[in-house]
This record gives structure tokens, C-alpha cells and sequence, in this order.
């Protein structure tokens, strides 16, 4: 069972590389704030309500936790399988659903907006992360791993390849930004937005994390390029940190790989972040941006850090 370190600094906060002591604080220690969720992703900041959001997918629910009383609640449900979250630049709520193959945006009122749930003619396989660029246009990946089976939607056969998706901010046009990935999943763009970074999970031998220029005046995508090998373990979702730092969640089920990995932008790996549960992804938030909270498997944990999260990520 997990507990809180009594020490500071906390030893589950590790120094890989000399460039990580910046970012880590020596009197801030890894919290748990909600535990009791069957599959925990897609952590989303709400500033004006000092509450974050996750989903918990197999439950169909997105749940709350309020900042000021520590409260947890359930925000939506159903969800129909809400995985990926995150906020547009007018602070709405975006989400990837796997029950309704489609990404959809929570408008102030709570009206439900459908962005996109097909392409070409095609139902969506499954949406899984989504972030949202300075420019409006909304950038999501479509692996089928909501519809493999009926624990996290409904099973369902493939109609598109596993594409990586723009949508324009004003047109709503869709338009494929990368065809035919290897399991796309977690993306987020680089401090400038001159690069997205997009997870590739089945990839081979191993799991890989990708680059790619944004060009066209941020909507095309070229030059790629392999930044981070994951060897062993698995990334899932991610965010950048102001100094391009990836913050990414990690594991496969063994102590030594669970919590959260920081890599350079040369992709080095400079820091890790050790929880008992494998962490699916991350977002950053708190007053100042700079408390990272980590949904992992069953639990959210949250842990200050001496940097903050790009705006919008």
C-alpha cells in the first residue's frame, strides 16, 4: 500500500542527470489525492475552479478534485468513455471519447459540441489525447484502443487508419496531419509550437516518441524523427515544461519502470518520478502551473515542481 515519505527530499523524486536538480524542490513530496478508479487518464488544470479533471475510462465517468477542500467527486456520467482532456485557449473542456469515436468540446452552458467524429466518410477508431494550439486548431490522435474490446468502449472494427488529426480553429475543416502511425497516443507541442511530439506505443522492438516540424503556418507536419527510445518501458501521455523538458508517463508494471520519466528536449532522460502504479499521463496546473499531477492506473498523485507547464498544455 502506498504511503507518503516522511523525508525530504522525497527519494521517490530521482536525479538521472545534473540538469534535473533545477527543476526538483527538496521540500516537496509526492501526494496522493484520490485513489478507487479503474483506469485513470487524461488530467486536465481548471485554474478558475481550482479543481482538476481526469477521466476514469472503464467507468465511464470523469471525476473532479477540488483544491480547496481536497473533495472528489464525479464531474460527468456517463462519459461515454472520455479518455484524452484537455482546455481550449477560450477555457472550454475538450475530450476524446471512445464511446462516441469522436472529440467533443463542453461549452460554457454544458452543451455538448462534436468537433470531429468522422473523417472522409469514416467513423473515428477511438480518440485518445488531444491538445490545442495558440492558433485554436485542435491536434488528436486516433489509435482503435477503444474499440479492441468492451472494457473501455464499445468493440467495434477499424474504418481508418491510425491517424493523427488536425482541426481548424475557425473552419472546423479536418485534415490528416500524420497517416498511418504506429498506435498514436499521447502528443504535445514544444514550448514554441514549432514542434509536436507524438507518442508511437506499438511501435517496434520498441516504443518510440517522435518529432515533427509544425510547417504551413502551423497546419502540416514534416521531418520525423525518433527523440526518445522507450527500451523497456512505455509512454503514454505527456506534456512539455517551459524549458522543453517532456514530462511522460510510464511503465509496464514493475517498480523500477512505474511514475513519470523527464527527458531534455535531446531526449535524454534527466529525472524520474517513482510511483507504485504505471502513470498513463500527466498535465500541469495549480496557481503558478508548476504543481504536475499524474493520473496512474488507479490513483491521481500530484507533486510541485520548480518549473511550469507550457500554456495550453
Amino acid at each position: 500500500m502506498w504511503q507518503p515519505s516522511p523525508f525530504y527530499p522525497d527519494p521517490a523524486v530521482e536525479v538521472l542527470d545534473p540538469r534535473f536538480e533545477a527543476y526538483r524542490i527538496g521540500s516537496a513530496a509526492v501526494e496522493r489525492l484520490a485513489t478507487g478508479m479503474r483506469w485513470s487518464e487524461g488530467p486536465v488544470w481548471f485554474g478558475d475552479a481550482r479543481c482538476l479533471l481526469w477521466s476514469d475510462i472503464p467507468n465511464d465517468r470523469i471525476m473532479r478534485w477540488d483544491e480547496e477542500t481536497g473533495a472528489v467527486s464525479v464531474f460527468r456520467k456517463p462519459s461515454r468513455n472520455a479518455n484524452g482532456n484537455t482546455r481550449d485557449r477560450q477555457g472550454r473542456l475538450v475530450t476524446c471519447e471512445h464511446g462516441g469515436r469522436r472529440v467533443t468540446r463542453t461549452e460554457y452552458d454544458g452543451r455538448i459540441t462534436v468537433l470531429c467524429d468522422s473523417f472522409d466518410g469514416k467513423r473515428l477508431n477511438s480518440p485518445n489525447d488531444v491538445v490545442v494550439k495558440s492558433d485554436g486548431s485542435v491536434w488528436f490522435t486516433d489509435p482503435p484502443f477503444g474499440i479492441a474490446g468492451n472494457y473501455e468502449g464499445d468493440q467495434a472494427e477499424p474504418e481508418l487508419p491510425q491517424n493523427v488529426y488536425r482541426v481548424d480553429g475557425e473552419t472546423g475543416a479536418v485534415s490528416v496531419v500524420v497517416e498511418a502511425s504506429a498506435g498514436p497516443n499521447g502528443l504535445c507541442f514544444s514550448p514554441d509550437e514549432s514542434v509536436l511530439y507524438v507518442v508511437e506505443s506499438r511501435a517496434r522492438p520498441n516504443r518510440l516518441i517522435v518529432a515533427y516540424d509544425v510547417r504551413d503556418g502551423g497546419r502540416a507536419l514534416a521531418n520525423r524523427r525518433v527523440v526518445i527510445d522507450c527500451g523497456a518501458g512505455t509512454s503514454d501521455g505527456m506534456r512539455c515544461d517551459v524549458d522543453g523538458n517532456l514530462w511522460c508517463g510510464w511503465g509496464m508494471g514493475s517498480p523500477e519502470l512505474d511514475g513519470v520519466c523527464v527527458f531534455a528536449p535531446d531526449g535524454a532522460p534527466i529525472g524520474r518520478i517513482a510511483l507504485p502504479e504505471r502513470c498513463a499521463n500527466v498535465c500541469f496546473g495549480g496557481r503558478k502551473r508548476n504543481r504536475l499531477f499524474m493520473a496512474a492506473s488507479q490513483s491521481v498523485y500530484a507533486l510541485y515542481v520548480n518549473t511550469q507547464g507550457v500554456a495550453g498544455g
